[in-house]
């Protein structure tokens, strides 16, 4: 029997082609999800092994160090994966019994350790299960299928902010207008309150409550700058973001223009300006002339 590998390879890059053509279509970018990108923004805090399981191939949506090289649908990108690929292709199909591939398992989706060839293979062929040595990551977000890393970032976000209203219960703040849309701000907002509070303390005899912190914070620190963010005018440069993503911005380019200039009485309007001046004029159009050299290039 004659087994043509290089058309079975051939086929897969062309699905992965259109699939890419798709994915830039809907302004996303054509590759598996990045393991360390998603666990760098959901941060587990606990691993078990779970030993050797068989997995569904729909549910494997991202490798741990072959991201670039698959399609989402892990069909193969690139012609240097042709040897390893055909090599596989040709053991499955001579019935040749390959060493099980290892994932890790969050929630219920799974991220490629080793094997990622062999999972190629397999969505090629229209298998549905394959062998493999689990590792479990524990996983507050829950991920699904066609999850872009953009979506996954809205989903942290998302859960922040919940967790945020849960823990503080902030309806002494204007919560509704205080919205974010990065990882890790709403914790970083719970650290600008307790330095806040820090320095309130400092002259009282007794310890003023989170909420009393939080009301002065939102008077004395977080409207005045909003305030000038909105005169100067500096999202415009950023469609998408918040004012509160610019008060973040805003408040960390004055922590480090007074640690540079070793100053501590630098005006937080300088610090706005001068970050709208080296970040904001003309951000977008520079990014979208990237994006832009990219999709048409060759």
């Amino acid at each position: 029997m004659v087994i043509d590998t290089k058309n079975d390879f051939e086929k897969a890059m062309h699905k992965a082609k259109l699939q890419s053509l798709l994915a830039r279509m809907q302004w996303e970018k054509p590759e598996l999800l990045s393991f360390y990108e998603v666990t760098d923004l959901i941060k587990p805090t606990k691993e078990t092994y779970l030993g050797m399981k068989t997995i569904p191939i729909k549910d494997i949506i991202g490798s741990e160090g072959r991201h670039r090289d698959f399609s989402p649908s892990f069909y193969p990108k690139k012609h240097e994966l042709s040897s390893r690929w055909q090599s596989i292709d040709r053991a499955d199909k001579s019935n040749i019994t390959l060493p099980s591939i290892s994932v890790y398992k969050l929630g219920d989706k799974y991220f490629v350790r080793d094997g990622n060839h062999r999972v190629s293979v397999a969505k090629s062929l229209g298998i549905e299960f394959i062998d493999a040595e689990v590792v479990a990551l524990d996983s507050k977000i829950k991920l699904e299928k066609g999850m872009t890393l953009q979506k996954i970032k809205k989903e942290v976000v998302d859960y922040e902010r919940k967790r945020f209203i849960e823990n503080y219960h902030p309806d002494y703040l204007d919560i509704e207008n205080i919205v974010f849309t990065s990882p890790g701000s709403y914790p970083e907002l719970v650290k600008h309150i307790l330095v806040h509070k820090y320095y309130i303390n400092q002259d009282k005899d007794y310890e003023i409550s989170f909420e009393t912190a939080a009301k002065s914070w939102e008077k004395k620190v977080y409207k005045p700058i909003v305030n000038y963010i909105r005169s100067s005018h500096l999202l415009k440069a950023y469609p998408g973001n918040t004012e509160a993503d610019a008060y973040l911005w805003v408040v960390q380019h004055w922590d480090n223009m007074k640690h540079e200039q070793n100053k501590n009485d630098i005006p937080i309007e300088n610090a706005s300006n001068d970050y709208k001046q080296k970040f904001g004029n003309d951000s977008f159009k520079r990014k979208l002339k990237h994006w832009l050299s990219k999709l048409f290039k060759n």
